[in-house]
């Protein structure tokens, strides 16, 4: 069987390649923008410049029977873009659907495509996560170009016969993570005192080794086709439990103040992070029960051996 990855040199792309270049009777091949990096081994790349609706993959789908497809205009902090619906909306759905449609003229059997939890929303109440069977409620830009992106790659496999698999995990995190989970390990690292023990919320993530597993899951097993996957550790936490957590993966005490939810709120909003406080204190779930009995799958990796793991390959002598 030969795959093309696309997004090859990224945090999940890199990390399910060199996994794919492990497996047996699998032939790998990486979409990257540019050069590829030194050192391919088993990998073939092949570089296919920006992801729009222009994009030709002629070359990297030649003799293709898989596409996993997780390059993608990713969730930007500070976006400075003038519409930046419009540039999600290139990468993401035109890019996505270009891809796709392609795929399928050059006789590609499957279509994974790696979405987000975005699509369904921001937040869950206790109690209620998010299934891959619940109303789309995207609130950011990335979120509704991700939905459009599978409204359309739904379409085209009914009018195909393409097979699209939908996954949809929730925050990654593993070697290489960056954005807010690197800057949380570095303030438990510095000892940084956290106004955060008072944080009682409930929290889905996904172990980096956990969602390329599923999507391995993906690529052969027949009852894969034309579902939508929810991901994760199967292990949801508060955000004070994740910080003792990962503290204990690094043999450190988490220095927590406990500061009143409401008063983390309003401090939020007076310094211009509401937000970020926003995704420390609220709830965002997602049941996995359907994604396990469907492909009788579980993750292979508890959230503890995964933070583990994640010190001990890049966090030994970080400053």
């Amino acid at each position: 069987m030969r795959v093309l990855v696309t997004g090859a040199t990224g945090f999940l792309g890199g990390a399910l390649v060199v996994r794919l270049a492990a497996e047996d009777q699998v032939d790998v091949r990486a979409a990257t923008r540019g050069a590829p990096p030194a050192g391919s081994g088993r990998v073939e790349w092949v570089a296919v410049g920006d992801l729009d609706a222009d994009t030709d993959w002629a070359v990297a789908l030649a003799g293709v029977d898989v596409v996993v497809h997780a390059a993608a205009r990713v969730h930007v902090m500070h976006d400075t873009a003038r519409d930046p619906l419009a540039e999600f909306r290139r990468a993401n759905v035109d890019g996505t659907l270009a891809l796709a449609r392609q795929a399928a003229a050059a006789g590609v059997r499957r279509f994974v495509f790696v979405s987000s939890v975005k699509v369904n929303g921001e937040r869950t109440s206790r109690g209620h996560p998010f299934r891959a069977t619940d109303a789309p409620d995207p609130a950011d830009p990335y979120g509704m170009s991700k939905a459009e992106a599978e409204a359309g790659l739904r379409a085209l496999a009914a009018a195909t016969g393409l097979e699209v698999v939908i996954v949809r995990p929730v925050l990654v995190y593993g070697p290489g993570v960056k954005g807010n989970f690197r800057s949380m390990m570095r303030w438990i690292r510095r000892g940084i005192p956290l106004p955060l023990a008072a944080v009682d919320n409930r929290r889905s993530l996904v172990a980096l080794d956990n969602v390329v597993d599923l999507l391995v899951s993906c690529l052969r097993h027949p009852a894969a086709a034309g579902a939508t996957f929810m991901v994760s550790d199967g292990d949801d936490v508060s955000t004070a439990e994740l910080l003792r957590r990962v503290a204990a993966a690094m043999g450190r005490r988490p220095r927590l103040i406990p500061v009143p939810l409401p008063l983390l709120r309003a401090l939020g909003a007076i310094t211009g992070r509401r937000a970020p406080i926003q995704r420390l204190c609220d709830d965002l779930q997602v049941d996995i029960e359907a994604t396990r009995s469907r492909l009788g799958w579980s993750p292979p990796r508890s959230m503890d051996e995964a933070l583990r793991a994640m010190v001990r390959m890049e966090w030994s002598d970080e400053r």
